[in-house]
């Protein structure tokens, strides 16, 4: 499912039009990267939590040359799914 996809079940499930359905995903989508890169933890019951991580910085090889180089530390963004999300999705791979 892409972006068009989603946007297209959110409109059919929630009886709005496709631009309407389109500021609602994107007003979703913004608020979560919003507080994520904020450092907030966003967490949606039943569905899953978005949070920062931080890396710590650590010693690599460069793949090219074998050589030890240092990897400076990081936050990325995370995904943890809820229980039921992980069941659905368990139960579809059967």
């Amino acid at each position: 499912m892409n972006r068009k996809d989603l946007v297209d079940a959110v409109a059919r499930d929630a009886s709005l039009n496709q631009t309407q359905a389109d500021t609602a995903v994107a007003a979703l989508l913004g608020a979560v990267v919003a507080a994520v890169s904020s450092g907030e933890k966003v967490s949606l019951p039943g569905f899953g939590t978005f949070e920062p991580r931080t890396r710590a910085a650590r010693t690599g090889r460069n793949p090219q040359t074998g050589e030890a180089m240092e990897i400076a530390a990081s936050v990325a963004p995370a995904f943890k799914p809820a229980a039921p999300f992980k069941q659905a999705v368990a139960q579809q791979g059967r």
